[in-house]
């Protein structure tokens, strides 16, 4: 792992843990003070960041973590229910073989992996998550779905469903994966798209779940309210 890399995925982390929160700048020489490394790593892994969504870069200012609040993402789930059923109902009559054998061997991977439990693996499945998607995107070879969701799924919002699964949830999110892949290979496009929206139902409620601070909070705005 570089350095940029080390970087990267400490940047990463502290966001996903709340300790950089949205709207705060990520400040390059407080980084390099602290990691006791020189600012070229640290630039190239905060351009990393830009380019993944988590970050934006604000001239003059630096880096500030994106914010997305709970209507940004809800936008955003009520979106792909509407699109991505029918990105796997296209797929499912122009699917190839190798495509699929595609799709099984990241499924195989991303089943192997659930089966620990750690931030590193998980980032590693939202990874290979990300691929499968994409895979069927092509699939469904419709360059105007393609465009709409790159322009609305913001790659943090996908990642960030797998940071709040709870072991159940990730497990059966890997189940859809393969459910999905049975039904392509059947050409059956209604049976992929009632699955994919199960799928981006079942991410949607964790998302949107409130972590255990957030249920203390509201717990004590209602006692003092």
């Amino acid at each position: 792992m570089t350095a940029a890399d080390r970087v990267y995925q400490i940047i990463k982390q502290r966001i996903l843990n709340g300790r950089y929160p949205a709207g705060s700048y990520v400040r390059e020489a407080t980084i390099g003070q602290e990691l006791e490394l020189s600012r070229t790593p640290i630039r190239e892994a905060l351009r990393r960041l830009v380019s993944d969504g988590w970050v934006e870069a604000i001239p003059h200012h630096g880096a500030r973590v994106v914010a997305w609040t709970q209507r940004d993402v809800e936008e955003v789930f009520e979106l792909r229910v509407l699109l991505e059923p029918q990105v796997v109902r296209r797929a499912a009559s122009r699917i190839t073989p190798e495509r699929l054998a595609t799709l099984e061997a990241l499924a195989e991977r991303m089943d192997s992996l659930a089966e620990r439990d750690d931030e590193v693996t998980i980032e590693e499945i939202a990874m290979l998550n990300n691929q499968y998607h994409a895979e069927l995107v092509a699939a469904a070879d419709s360059p105007r779905l393609q465009r709409l969701l790159e322009t609305i799924v913001q790659i943090p919002v996908s990642r960030r469903s797998f940071h709040h699964y709870t072991a159940e949830e990730l497990h059966g999110s890997m189940q859809h994966h393969r459910e999905l892949i049975r039904a392509l290979a059947a050409g059956d496009g209604e049976w992929a798209a009632s699955v994919m929206r199960a799928h981006i139902l079942a991410a949607r409620a964790a998302q949107l779940r409130p972590t255990a601070g957030e249920e203390v909070g509201e717990a004590l705005r209602r006692r003092l309210g």
